[in-house]
């Protein structure tokens, strides 16, 4: 049963002192987590590949190219949501508790209280909101080139040179701040009871205390995540369960003095 909001217990205290070497030893333990329970990861990475194939190949398929191309650019932004199974297995593992689908599943409800659920609407319109905002830039540089929607061909002219640079602008912007709001705030609401909007103020508290080595963090994952979607989008298999578990202790290292 989920306590009131006068009986939840303070938010973490947040640490200054992030470093690197904390970056590296969360990816090893994080390869330790997947390779410990490789069941969860590989089922939560193949719904996300699952659905991020299907998605491409109906736009594709259709010949939406102006739809297909910012869906897929924009669809690691839904990564997080997609972890939080992957966070409750680490916590489980570092508390000694058995693991179970049953539990490992309900975690996308978090404390019982449907905060997660609710940080996943936002998740989602963010990545509704993206697609549009690159879909309109995508769809300018058509008209300027004075090509059509069914070839990428106009990618190579100036208007289609011109949009890659706005559209990749714009989508770090926005990626960056979805990234400030999610890195703590999804592993916080399944580690502890508090709202949603205290987990999104204390996330955006961690990435202002420890800027350099979260935008490193947010780097990282950007690359590993690029890298992984080339070879259609089989690497998340692993890529995505890794960083799920080594993002989970980025935020227990982040929060690790915290106020019990």
């Amino acid at each position: 049963m989920s306590q009131g909001p006068e009986n939840r217990p303070p938010p973490p205290v947040i640490v200054r002192d992030l470093a690197i070497a904390d970056l590296r030893a969360a990816l090893v333990t994080g390869w330790r987590d997947f390779r410990s329970e490789p069941a969860y990861g590989l089922f939560f990475a193949g719904i996300f590949v699952a659905g991020g194939l299907a998605l491409t190949y109906f736009l594709v398929a259709r010949g939406e190219f102006t739809w297909a191309i910012p869906a897929a650019a924009g669809f690691p932004l839904i990564a997080p949501f997609t972890a939080v199974g992957l966070y409750e297995v680490s916590r489980r593992r570092e508390l000694g508790l058995p693991m179970s689908w049953l539990a490992i599943l309900g975690a996308v409800r978090g404390r019982g209280d449907e905060q997660i659920l609710a940080m996943g609407v936002i998740i989602f319109v963010a990545f509704g909101f993206w697609v549009i905002v690159a879909h309109v830039i995508f769809s300018i540089a058509i008209v300027e080139a004075g090509a059509g929607s069914e070839s990428l061909d106009f990618l190579f002219t100036r208007p289609g040179l011109v949009m890659l640079l706005i559209g990749s602008a714009v989508g770090a912007i926005m990626a960056l701040a979805f990234y400030a709001v999610t890195v703590v705030s999804l592993p916080m609401l399944v580690d502890r009871e508090v709202d949603f909007l205290t987990a999104v103020f204390t996330s955006l508290k961690a990435f202002r205390e420890n800027s350099a080595v979260l935008l490193a963090w947010a780097v990282l994952i950007a690359a590993l995540l690029f890298i992984a979607l080339l070879p259609a989008f089989l690497g998340l298999l692993v890529v995505l369960p890794v960083l799920g578990h080594a993002t989970w202790h980025v935020y227990r290292r982040a929060t690790e003095r915290e106020v019990r």
